[in-house]
Order: C-alpha cells, then structure tokens, then sequence
C-alpha cells in the first residue's frame, strides 16, 4: 500500500498558490503541493481546538496505542519514506534511514509519556488536599526545517499529541512531503483521530500566523537562529511559550593524546554528515599544535576520498545542498576566507549542488567559516597550546549547542567539558548526536535549552496547574 500518492494530495483550500516539490540532485519535479496561507492557519487553529478537548479526554492507553501504532508504521513504509527522504531532501540512503529509525523511537518515547506521573501531592497550612496536575497546553504550532525535515517534525509531534494537545506542523515547503505530508499521512493511518494533527507547509507568513493566532499558545521552533530570534520575538509579545531550537558552530577539540586516526574519522562524520547541513556539524576543528599538521593532512585526505553524487541513484558519501541559495552562500563563506587568509587545503569548488568536502587551514577570529555558522561540509582547523587556550576557544562565539572532545583522558575530557557553555557534550565522540531519550537543545544563540527528548517533553508540552479540595467552603474574615 502506497502511503504518499502526489495525484492524492489534497490542497488546504480550494485555491491556493501551489509550490513544486523538486528533486535537489536533478531538479525533477517530484510533484506540487499547496501552501497554506493566514486563512487556512486560523481555520486550521479553529478545528484543532474544537477537536483537543475529547482527545485530551482519551484514556491513556488509547492515546498510547496511536502513537505506538505510528512508530511501527515508520518501519512499514520505510522503503517509500526513505526515497522521499533521498529525492526530496538530498539524504544519502544511510542518513534517511537515521531519520526513520529516530521517528519511531520518538513515536514510542512519546507513547510512554502519556503514563508518565502528571503531578505531586502538596503539603498545605489549610485543612485541604493540595497538588499539581499537568494539563495540555491545547494546541501546539509547530515549526521544522528541511535539513532532518522527518526527525525535526516528529519529535515536536509525537509528545505533543500523546500528552493530549492538537498540532499545526509548518514544514519548510522545500520538504513538505518528507518532513510534512508523510508525518500526517502515518498518524492518519494509525488511527489519530479527525482535527487533530494539520499540516500547513508555506513560508515566512505561514509561520508568522501561526506565532499570532491566540489559540496556539506553545510554538516549537526548529531553524536558523536569525529567523528563531523573530519567532521568540513575536510570541513574547503574546506572552507565549516558544522553545527554540537554533543554529551552532560547535567545537571538535582534539587533545594532545588523542589517537589521530580515530580523531579524523570523528572529524569527517561531524563535519561532513548530510553535507554540513545540520545544527550540530562540527563547525570548528581545535587541534593541538603537536597533532596540527597531521590531523590536517589525513582531514584533508579523507575529505578528497569522499564521493559527492546523486545520492538516489548512485552509491555516494554526501548528497547535494538543499538549493542555490545555500550553495552560494557557503562558497561565499569559502571565498572570502580564503581571502583572509584561510589555507585551502581541500575541496572549495562545486557543480550545481554538489559542494565538495571542504578543509581550511591557518584559521582564526577573522575567518568568517570559522566564526559562522556554515550550514555546509566545511571544516575549519585551528591550533591550541594548552587546555586553558582550548577551552576558551570552545568556548568563544554567541552559539552554545554541542560539543566533542577527543582524548585517551576521559577525565581530562569531562573537566574540559565543564569549562564550555554547551547543552550537549560528547567525550570521545564527535558533535552529532541524537536519541528519542535524550533532552535536546542549546543555549545562547543556539536556543532556549532542552526542550525535546525524554522528561523535557513534559514541560514544552503541558502546564503545571495548581489545584485544592476541601471538605467544606472555606472561611474568610468577609
């Protein structure tokens, strides 16, 4: 049974501008949706809280079975989802079939929640019982990217909906199929009630009615920290919660006992996975200087090894970039610094959108690649001296998302950590990491904390309310 037929899709209205779902690789159109305006925003927003009341009504267990029910459809229809993921989004094979396996667990992780204790009983001065409760929030407006477009969508989703809320999911209309349509097309089939679950793929001013609709009182964003600060902007003048999810340059430091080998492989996964394109791409490489030659020789080696293709129909290590748009800016970041004085040392050239692996060298605070966040397979190098001189170079810079350390010390490791604002770390390990039980998120300009994965769901997704019984009505002095 197909789960996504194009010549099925049912636009949000009658009439509405239609956007062409395009093949990155190819530029072959892979079909059109429509994209949902204010209009459809607010009436969407309307039929979800219509809806939530008697869904947040559900015992537990039947709320429970639907998401369990979603999570094994993901291995279902793998093979459909993950050609969609490959065409739509540029995935190589491997990193779609990341994407299917973290939505379901997140499907599973969230069945769990919804039998999770919901409150505490309070001691009180009052002759009373006294606890707290977690309600719904009632409708949550959710914002994903097209990077991790199925991951990025379902992990917001799934708690939203097991804890009892109704969602509006905005995916990004350069992966409205994968990211969007695909999440509602298996929570329709697995049985989630009529008026629950909408999906709104559009653009700027999607998300901006979806941040000013009153009726959505909790907004999950995923993307760009620019675009994240507009968000938060716009839902602190509503007096409205928005977990924010942003952008990083995280730090890869390589200590001096570090095995070399091992260290580049670490290297090129972080920075290279799906071409650069992920929050936690290893966006600065800080090596010690008795290691900074070779490291960037053999980073170098593997990175002119990798094959960048067709990742549909060929057997390739890196994908294409999601559009023009973004392989000019990388290469604009390349290129000027370079003109800096960064050493190229690999890569720096594309063809259409195929950006090739990308290694400089003799970087510093002037270099743009090494001071932004790229969003692309670029791997800037960096030498230290001492602990003291690497921690304060992790630790450098407005993003404070995640961060590898690399040592045959893990103590070291571990007291390197701590000296670093980050919301992940990783020992031995490089910078991109996820699990369904993990809490997830950054700080600075790389977001408002963990606010997805495991217990933190609880708190995006639902209010603490305070409430007292009494016997008989209380006195008071009139």
């Amino acid at each position: 049974m197909t789960l996504l037929d194009p010549k099925t899709w049912q636009p949000a209205r009658l009439a509405g501008d239609e956007y062409e779902v395009v093949e990155p690789a190819t530029g072959e159109s892979l079909g059109a949706v429509t994209l949902a305006d204010g209009e459809d925003v607010a009436a969407a927003a309307a039929v979800a809280v219509a809806a939530q009341t008697a869904w947040a009504r559900t015992p537990h267990p039947a709320r429970a079975a639907v998401l369990r029910r979603a999570g094994d459809l993901f291995a279902h229809h793998a093979d459909e989802l993950r050609e969609w993921l490959v065409r739509e989004s540029g995935s190589v094979p491997g990193k779609a079939d990341f994407e299917l396996h973290v939505a379901a667990q997140e499907c599973y992780e969230a069945a769990a929640l919804t039998s999770r204790p919901l409150g505490e009983m309070l001691p009180s001065e009052q002759p009373r019982l006294s606890y707290t409760r977690r309600v719904p929030v009632g409708v949550a407006g959710v914002i994903a990217p097209f990077n991790a477009p199925l991951i990025l969508s379902v992990r917001s989703v799934a708690p939203a909906l097991a804890l009892g809320n109704a969602v509006l999911l905005k995916p990004d209309p350069r992966t409205a199929v994968c990211g969007g349509l695909a999440v509602g097309a298996v929570f329709a089939e697995a049985g989630l009630p009529e008026g629950l679950l909408h999906i709104l793929p559009g653009g700027a001013g999607t998300g901006q009615a979806l941040v000013a609709d009153p009726r959505i009182p909790v907004i999950s964003f995923t993307g760009s920290t620019a675009a994240g600060r507009r968000v938060g902007e716009a839902a602190g003048r509503q007096l409205k919660r928005a977990h924010l999810e942003l952008g990083g340059n995280s730090a890869l430091v390589i200590l001096a006992d570090a095995d070399l080998e091992g260290a580049v492989a670490q290297a090129a996964w972080g920075s290279y996975f799906h071409q650069g394109q992920i929050c936690m791409t290893t966006g600065r490489h800080l090596v010690h200087d008795s290691l900074y030659d070779e490291y960037i020789e053999r980073l170098a080696a593997k990175a002119e090894a990798l094959t960048v293709g067709d990742p549909y129909r060929e057997r390739v290590h890196l994908g294409p970039v999601i559009d023009r748009g973004q392989v000019a800016k990388i290469h604009a970041l390349v290129e000027s610094s370079t003109a800096r004085g960064a050493r190229l040392v690999a890569g720096g050239s594309h063809r259409d959108l195929f950006y090739r692996p990308t290694v400089l060298a003799d970087v510093d605070d002037r270099t743009p690649a090494y001071t932004e966040e790229v969003f692309g397979p670029v791997a800037p190098v960096r030498s230290f001296a001492t602990l003291d001189e690497a921690a304060a170079l992790a630790a450098s810079g407005p993003y404070g998302l995640s961060l590898g350390i690399v040592t045959r010390d893990t103590a070291l490791g571990l007291e390197l950590a701590d000296r670093v604002p980050t919301g992940i770390a990783h020992i031995n390990d490089q910078t991109v990491n996820d699990e369904a039980v993990a809490p997830f998120g950054g700080i600075a300009a790389s977001g408002t904390g963990a606010r997805f994965g495991g217990g933190a769901n609880l708190d995006a997704f639902t209010e603490l309310r305070w409430t007292t019984v009494r016997r008989e009505p209380a006195d008071h002095p009139f």
